[in-house]
């Protein structure tokens, strides 16, 4: 249990909807999907997925050139959406230079865009004559958060953690945690990832990423569908202003929601597939956290990435734990699988779904799969007064993490 109460203040999104807030909410309202074909993928010897959600809406020329020369795309996404959490929050130089405000952002990997250019560039001659001093900084693991103090003025604490799927709610939980101690005041929490080739192709090697919907993308991914073959990999940012609610109240912030409990465990069982009973722990951990019961989870928002054994496992903790009462749907199926960003865009959007006073459902879920049919699926949007969020992400390397999101009081 957090020994302070931790607050978001501000929120920045940059994804397959563009940059903010609002225009993500209105696209998961109305039901868009943020996929499309990519035919570049073609080119790719063995590559049988054709589709990915690519992020829109970003110049990175908003970004000074001594900055921007460091940043690969994820630095950029997590730049202009830490930029706006930070503006939504009401933040100056004061505040964000002052100490009491920290950074966690996360990556899966440095930036893989980079990484090929150096690599298909040194190997042609085995020559460094032609490498940039900046490299670097685009390629090492903490490059998003560094990047993001550097532009803001950041002198606090700087965590980067890296989890894969879980990466983002990591960061959140772990921000909110170091407010709840004490450590700092503020913190810019969430993740980022760029879209590469190499990570769809990472999916489809083990038989993991949709190829059956290459003509009509915007019908992949289907979350927990009968007919879904997989994921479909995405990019883009998300990002929160964490603080504690005594700096909120003392600034006169709007609080946009509160965050009350925060749990992760590992599965030693396997590094591949998701175990039932591991997740459901840690689904009651986050809930012990936060000294709520399960009947006080008005809605779940599920990691769910429409891969078989993802969805069915966590289909079975959740009912382990809420039964079929409590409604529960993903958003990849409007996002697709925004690796290291996702748990916070998608923690941004049940932001918005409590302040709209509305639930999204899981988009292309047109027939589902029997072996998930124990939960209480969202299918279609529906107006809900909404007070307590579950938020899962599940990474591979047996990660599991929860977090749970309430209504301010």
């Amino acid at each position: 249990m957090l020994l302070r109460r931790v607050v978001i203040t501000g929120i920045g999104t940059v994804s397959p909807f563009g940059r903010g807030i609002e225009g993500l909410m209105d696209s998961l309202a109305a039901g868009r999907s943020g996929v499309v074909r990519v035919p570049a993928l073609a080119d790719i010897t063995g590559m049988r997925t054709r589709v990915a959600a690519l992020a829109v809406g970003v110049d990175a020329m908003e970004i000074p050139r001594k900055f921007r020369r460091s940043m690969s795309s994820m630095s950029v996404f997590a730049t202009l959406a830490s930029q706006d959490a930070a503006a939504m929050a009401g933040l100056g130089e004061e505040q964000l230079g002052g100490g009491r405000l920290g950074v966690s952002i996360g990556s899966t990997t440095g930036s893989p865009q980079t990484m090929e250019e150096f690599f298909k560039d040194f190997t042609a001659d085995n020559s460094l004559e032609r490498m940039k001093s900046t490299l670097f900084f685009h390629i090492m693991n903490h490059s998003c958060a560094s990047n993001v103090a550097q532009v803001l003025g950041v002198t606090g604490r700087i965590l980067a953690p890296s989890a894969a799927c879980s990466t983002s709610s990591h960061a959140i939980g772990y921000a909110a945690e170091m407010i709840g101690l004490g450590k700092q005041d503020f913190m810019l929490a969430g993740g980022a990832d760029e879209f590469h080739p190499l990570t769809s192709g990472t999916f489809d090697v083990i038989n993991a990423a949709s190829t059956a919907f290459n003509d009509s993308p915007a019908s992949t991914p289907r979350p927990f569908d009968r007919d879904r073959d997989g994921i479909v990999c995405g990019e883009g940012s998300g990002i929160l202003l964490l603080e504690s609610l005594d700096s909120a109240l003392a600034r006169g912030a709007e609080i946009l929601a509160e965050i009350t409990g925060f749990a992760t465990n590992s599965d030693p069982g396997s590094i591949a597939n998701p175990d039932a009973a591991c997740i459901a722990e840690c689904m009651r951990q986050a809930l012990a956290d936060a000294g709520v019961e399960p009947g006080q989870v008005d809605y779940v928002n599920a990691h769910a990435t429409a891969t078989e054994q993802g969805d069915i496992a966590e289909c079975a903790a959740i009912a382990e734990i809420f039964g079929s009462l409590t409604p529960t749907s993903s958003l990849k199926g409007h996002l697709g699988h925004t690796m290291a960003a996702s748990g916070a865009l998608e923690l941004a959007a049940c932001v918005g779904m409590m302040r709209r006073g509305l639930l999204i459902p899981t988009l292309n879920l047109d027939n589902v799969d029997p072996l998930c049919a124990g939960v209480l699926h969202q299918r279609e949007v529906e107006e809900l007064r909404v007070e307590t969020i579950m938020k899962n992400n599940f990474a591979l390397g047996g990660v599991n993490s929860s977090i749970i999101l309430r209504r301010y009081q």
